[in-house]
């Protein structure tokens, strides 16, 4: 009889649980969260099955909350990640990231010409595509996509 192996990983008593993030864009999630400066515990799956992704991934962690700043910036790595609030081991509250119209002052015009590459000029990107997400500088007009994201 062949014997089922599983992996547990621990409930939070309090916390917060990102799900359905892209595989390719846990890490980016992960620094922009600025979760390596975080000293309680955190979770993280890499890679796991997933039959919307192909692959995913799932951040997991405890006694922090995301602001409105925090959720608009996984929006951009991860639009149909999913928030669970967890309060006392229970679910309290689920969110799914929206990515906003507009960004501003969170990643880099792509263009090294822009104005904001070189004066203290913060960025300002209208968003053109919600699905895979795109941003076009209010400055120069150059289109970042999201494999070019790279943070302010």
């Amino acid at each position: 009889m062949e014997q089922k192996k599983e992996l547990v990983v621990s409930a939070i008593k309090d916390g917060t649980v990102i799900d359905h993030i892209p595989a390719k864009s846990l890490f980016k999630v992960i620094s922009i969260l600025d979760l390596n400066k975080i000293e309680t515990p955190i979770t993280i799956g890499s890679n796991l099955e997933s039959k919307k992704y192909g692959k995913k991934g799932i951040i997991k962690i405890s006694d922090k909350f995301p602001n409105d700043s925090d959720l608009n910036k996984i929006a951009l790595f991860a639009p149909e990640a999913k928030i669970n609030i967890i309060r006392n081991y229970s679910v309290v509250e689920k969110k799914v990231v929206q990515v906003p119209d507009f960004i501003e002052g969170i990643v880099k015009c792509m263009n090294p010409k822009c104005i904001t590459n070189f004066e203290q000029v913060k960025t300002k990107f209208d968003v053109i595509d919600k699905k895979n997400v795109a941003l076009k500088c209010k400055y120069c007009e150059k289109i970042t996509d999201q494999d070019h994201f790279e943070m302010k």
